[in-house]
């Protein structure tokens, strides 16, 4: 099994293996190109986000800079906004429905390592190796997720869902909710 399918399968992988260095490499050339591409440029910001992401429907805009890891783990549906500074961590799966808003700064993070630093931390070959697994996150469609918020590996938030300014998401949210807070917690039904 190789580093990027242990990767996506959500078992420890080397995030320095070759292949996957190639495909962060290939998403900072295009990450650079898009974020400092002339605004007005609408076709080469289609292009390039075309090639960068996994896919992006229709009417989708990404306001520059815009961060990830290797955007061939991203979907985003159909007129999704995603805001100035958001910086998607996508070594698992990130999927985004359709109509959300995500506001500027939001991350989501689908990497994560264990807790204890023997752990995490092994030495070989004096080499330093950082463990790392990743969880897919799932976004429902008609989702707003306020500015600064983070959301965390493994987390899917439902339909029709407000996640409050400043959230941090570290469980599950179910359709039809306004939740906020840290850590992120139902308010109540909408």
């Amino acid at each position: 099994m190789t580093e990027k399918e242990k990767m996506i399968n959500g078992e420890v992988y080397d995030s320095r293996d070759a292949e996957l260095l190639k495909m962060y490499h290939r998403a900072r050339k295009l990450l650079q190109a898009y974020n400092t591409l002339d605004s007005e440029l609408l076709e080469e910001r289609e292009r390039l986000l075309n090639e960068l992401l996994a896919k992006k429907a229709a009417g989708v805009w990404i306001e520059a800079p815009f961060f990830c890891d290797y955007g061939s783990n991203i979907s985003i549906g159909q007129n999704t906004f995603v805001n100035t500074n958001c910086m998607f961590i996508d070594n698992n799966t990130i999927s985004i429905g359709e109509n959300g808003l995500i506001a500027p700064f939001v991350q989501i993070y689908t990497a994560t390592h264990p807790i204890k630093a023997a752990d995490r931390v092994i030495e070989e070959a004096q080499r330093f190796r950082y463990l790392t697994h990743a969880k897919p996150v799932v976004i429902g469609d008609n989702v707003w997720i306020g500015g600064n918020s983070i959301i965390f590996p493994g987390v899917t938030i439902g339909n029709n869902v407000t996640i409050g300014a400043g959230s941090v998401v570290t469980k599950d949210i179910p359709n039809d909710v306004l939740a906020y807070g840290n850590p992120c917690k139902v308010i109540k039904a909408l």
